[in-house]
């Protein structure tokens, strides 16, 4: 069977260790961000309104991720949220102010975490997405 075949094959399985990979990469996750929400919520300090709300949408997150570790497939669109997102603030926040060499010490730091989604482009299991969420049949 050829590599293009394999791919259109909806039912392939896929391989015991790539689904280790995909739960390293939501322990990754739900570890380095919960140890740096889950103690904001905690504190019990004032914070503004849009810090109240990415504060709330990243807990939720690591929540999520942390229920990827037992469904790994099931939670992928949790994966692909967080590349879009991180991949549209590079290429539209952080990518300008480096080209004209007006990026600040707190948009460099939130650049440098946010590249760091290149883990998550390489644990995803990008046949099976593919297959799943391009090629198959549509829920009715």
């Amino acid at each position: 069977m050829s590599q293009v075949t394999a791919v259109l094959d909806l039912k392939a399985p896929i391989a015991t260790w790539r689904l280790w990979l995909l739960r390293a990469g939501y322990l990754l996750l739900t570890v380095g961000m919960g140890t740096q929400i889950i103690p904001v919520f905690f504190d019990h300090q004032p914070a503004t309104l849009d810090e109240g709300i990415v504060n709330s949408m990243l807990l939720a997150m690591v929540i999520l991720c942390a229920v990827g570790l037992r469904y790994p497939l099931k939670m992928l669109p949790i994966l692909f949220w967080e590349i879009i997102w991180k991949t549209a603030w590079l290429l539209t926040v952080a990518l300008p102010e480096l080209q004209s060499s007006e990026i600040d010490e707190n948009t460099a730091s939130v650049a440098f975490a946010c590249a760091l989604v290149v883990i998550v482009y390489a644990v995803v299991p990008w046949d099976y997405a593919f297959r799943t969420y391009v090629v198959s049949k549509r829920d009715a």
